[in-house]
C-alpha cells in the first residue's frame, strides 16, 4: 500500500510543478502581449486567459490538492517523521505559500490588471525550480548533513540562476 501511495504523490508532485512552471510562462507571455498593437493584444491576451483557466483549475491546483492527499497518508503510514522530513515539509509548505502567490497573479491576470514586468514574472518562474532542488535533494540524500551541503549547494545554484536570468534579460534587452 506504501508504494502505491508513493507513487501517486511523486505522480501528482510532478504534474503540480509542471503546471507551475507553464503557468508563470503564460503569466510572461500575457504580460508581454500588453505590449502589442489591437487586435493582437486582445486575440492573445484572450487566449491566453482560456490556456491559463484550463492549466490551473484542470491540472495544476487538482494535483496541488492530490500531492497534498497523498503526503500526509505516506508519512501516516511511515509512521514516524525524521529530521529530513521535517526540513523538506518546511519547504513544502513554501511551496504552497509560493502556489496561493501564483493564484493570486492568475487572479489579477484574468481581470486584466498587470502588476508586474515580464522580467519580474520570469524571476517567479524560477522560484519553483528552486523548491523542486531542495526538496528533490532532501528526499534523495535524507541525512542532515548531506542536507545541509545540499542547501548550500542550493544557495549557490539560486545565486547563479539569478545571474543568468539578468544575463538573459540584458540580452533581450540588446536585441530590441
Amino acid at each position: 500500500m506504501y508504494l502505491t501511495i508513493k507513487a501517486l504523490h511523486i505522480i501528482f508532485i510532478v504534474t503540480w510543478f509542471a503546471g507551475m512552471f507553464y503557468i508563470v510562462r503564460l503569466f510572461v507571455y500575457f504580460t508581454e502581449a500588453q505590449e502589442m498593437e489591437e487586435p493582437r493584444r486582445s486575440i492573445l491576451q484572450d487566449q491566453y486567459r482560456i490556456m491559463m483557466k484550463r492549466l490551473w483549475f484542470g491540472i495544476t491546483w487538482p494535483s496541488a490538492v492530490l500531492t497534498l492527499i497523498f503526503g500526509p497518508w505516506m508519512v501516516f503510514l511511515l509512521g514516524s517523521i525524521p529530521v529530513w522530513l521535517w526540513i523538506k515539509l518546511a519547504f513544502v509548505l513554501g511551496l504552497y505559500f509560493y502556489f496561493f502567490f501564483l493564484h493570486g497573479i492568475y487572479k489579477d491576470l484574468q481581470a486584466g490588471v498587470i502588476k508586474r514586468s515580464s522580467t519580474q514574472l520570469r524571476v517567479w518562474n524560477e522560484v519553483a525550480t528552486i523548491f523542486l532542488v531542495a526538496i528533490v535533494f532532501l528526499v534523495v540524500l535524507k541525512s542532515f548533513l548531506s542536507t545541509v551541503w545540499a542547501l548550500a549547494g542550493l544557495a549557490l545554484f539560486t545565486a547563479a540562476l539569478m545571474m543568468a536570468i539578468k544575463v538573459y534579460k540584458n540580452i533581450r534587452e540588446k536585441k530590441k
